[in-house]
């Protein structure tokens, strides 16, 4: 007999092979770069240094400019939801408490950059992703597997990099939007950019405000309010020398079940880079990043405030076709407010080199990094990736990594629970994929295999209390499937995942890990029309498991997503969407209910 598993696998399958004739009538394998570039972009996040979506050997996902306009989501989990390998878990709607699943890993195991700089809890471990306002960033890269040759700790399942808006030629350009909709939702934002005499800048603000839904059943609306505001400056010598600065800054309030909060979201940064001869860039990055929650109106109030000081310098090296980058990194973790741990700050020191190797039809890749912190000592990571081009339009290659997740400072130093002896989590990771890139269409098939060891986990210690230790083992293994076509006024997107997170330690030994969704599938399709456009998103998720025994099973879903566009004037544009347009209720964690059924309308001035 074939189980739910069986049926619901087979459905995905299906549904692909029926999308494929779609593709096949775009297939042209010449690949002129200038008719590929939306399909084959150029990403850095995989590599520290551009290279286009092919010549990176990772699995990556480009969520470009156009992208962000069409779909126009509240938040940037709705964004990431359904991506290859992304399995989001939060508990209600808008700026609720969002976890990101990259490859089955945990929260603290994916890393969050937002242009260049890293943005995280130290306490808690992952990065509050539903503080985030899409209309801040520009473009997205979500490279899958391990980087932690590159980035250090917690790039164990992949690294999410937000892209804030760039300045465009000439100027000054301004853009508003003004909009609104369910659940008295507000929503605001406003932009100028321009550049002058090798002068580039950015500024944008916006706001967002919601009366939110219940988040148990027969409760009380949740609401939530987000002011975001950035500022970008780069200036470029005649000699080819470039100074800038970043400061992107989110403040708000949330209500949750228990109470409130108010919380800042905070990165800034000034860099400097240096053609130093024709062969070497070098580049100096000074950087701080900060998560502050104010917790109130519950049992136990608390302020915690994370600050991580970074300075980097890296150097990248050319020689023909092949490049080296080398480079050195310190940061500075701190921790403040009314917890009072018994270590409040660690260094990290590291030094790390990666060589880029172009062979052609072979190309190299392999990297190598040392990490040095105070708290829980030292790290190497390394990774090596192989690819051959088959032929102009077809790719395969092979990739070994490793990496690590730190002990937080909740889990070292929580007053009476803490473990200051705690390792570093670390995992290998091993991967095989293909690609297939068209002029105006491509395929990418990835399979991959990643074993974690020191899990930390909490536990009952020789005294009877629980703290948290090195004691969990775990064994991940997936597939992921992603298409995209451009064909005349069509652009259609296709993403499988099927993930097996399986615990292999203690009594839930053979279990999915909790919280996992094992399939999903996603399907984006939009479709301009003169003046107009219109479009949708079809997003689908395996049922998922609320506890470690697996007994507690929350059912799977699928949403449907609207959206129109309507260019009525010059400069001038009207947006509608309609999220959840089948008003499914679903949950993907247990008794926390999301929105149902929400339109929005907004009209924006300028080039959006």
């Amino acid at each position: 007999m074939k189980t739910k598993h069986h049926l619901a696998a087979q459905g995905l399958a299906a549904f692909g092979l029926a999308a494929l004739p779609l593709a096949v009538q775009a297939q042209d394998p010449t690949g002129e770069s200038a008719d590929t570039v939306a399909l084959n972009p150029l990403v850095v996040t995989a590599t520290l240094a551009p290279r286009t979506a092919d010549e990176s050997l990772s699995s990556v996902t480009v969520l470009d400019e156009a992208t962000l306009r069409r779909q126009d989501p509240t938040s940037v989990t709705d964004l990431l939801r359904g991506q290859p390998g992304v399995d989001v878990n939060d508990r209600g709607s808008f700026g609720k408490a969002s976890s990101i699943y990259m490859r089955g890993t945990g929260s603290e195991s994916t890393v969050l950059m937002i242009d260049g700089i890293r943005l995280r809890s130290a306490t808690a471990g992952g990065a509050a992703w539903h503080y985030l306002d899409p209309r801040m960033f520009q473009r997205a890269e979500i490279v899958r597997g391990p980087r932690g040759s590159l980035y250090g700790a917690d790039a164990v399942g992949g690294v999410v990099q937000l892209f804030t808006h760039e300045a465009q030629e000439g100027g000054p350009h301004p853009r508003v939007s003004v909009g609104g909709g369910s659940f008295d939702t507000q929503r605001y934002s406003a932009g100028l950019s321009g550049s002058s005499g090798g002068t580039r800048y950015s500024f944008a603000g916006s706001r967002f405000t919601t009366d939110g839904t219940p988040l148990r059943r027969d409760g009380e609306d949740k609401g939530y309010d987000n002011t975001s505001a950035l500022a970008r400056l780069a200036h470029t010598f005649d000699g080819g020398g470039e100074v800038g600065m970043l400061a992107l800054r989110a403040r708000g309030g949330n209500a949750f079940v228990d109470g409130e909060s108010d919380f800042v979201q905070q990165v800034a940064g000034i860099y400097g880079e240096l053609p130093v001869t024709e062969r070497w860039t070098s580049r100096l990055t000074l950087s701080e990043a900060r998560d502050e929650l104010d917790t109130f109106n519950t049992d136990f109030p608390s302020l915690i405030e994370t600050r991580t000081q970074t300075a980097r310098w890296q150097n990248t090296l050319s020689f023909g076709m092949h490049e080296l980058i080398a480079g050195v990194e310190h940061s500075e973790d701190k921790v403040s407010g009314t917890t009072d741990f018994a270590v409040s700050s660690r260094d990290n020191s590291a030094v790390f080199t990666q060589g880029l190797l172009d062979f052609s039809p072979f190309a190299v890749q392999a990297g190598l990094r040392y990490d040095d912190n105070e708290a829980y000592g030292d790290e190497v990571t390394g990774s090596l990736a192989l690819g051959y081009d088959l032929d102009a339009a077809h790719t395969l290659r092979a990739s070994y990594g490793t990496a690590f997740r730190a002990p937080t400072f909740n889990d070292l130093y929580w007053p009476n629970s803490g473990n200051p002896e705690l390792n570093p989590e670390t995992s290998a990771t091993i991967e095989v994929g293909v690609r297939g890139q068209y002029r105006q269409w491509f395929w990418d098939l990835a399979a991959y295999r990643t074993e974690l060891d020191d899990m930390i986990a909490w536990a009952p210690t020789e005294s009877g209390l629980w703290a948290p230790q090195n004691i969990a083992e775990a064994r991940i293994r997936g597939v992921e499937l992603s298409s995209g076509v451009e064909l005349g006024d069509w652009t259609l997107a296709t993403a499988l995942t099927w993930t097996d997170p399986e615990n292999r330690s203690g009594a839930d030994a053979g279990n999915r890990i909790q919280r996992r969704a094992s399939q999903s599938a996603r399907f984006d399709v939009d479709r301009e029309l003169g003046d107009w456009s219109l479009g949708g998103s079809w997003v689908l998720q395996g049922d998922r498991y609320d506890d470690a025994a697996n007994q507690d099973r929350i059912g799977g879903f699928g949403l449907v997503n609207l959206r129109a566009g309507w260019q009525f004037a010059p400069l001038w544009s009207a947006r509608l969407t309609v999220e959840n347009a089948l008003d499914k209720e679903y949950e993907t964690a247990r008794d926390y209910l999301n929105a149902g059924r929400a339109a929005f309308l907004s009209v924006s001035y300028g080039a959006q």
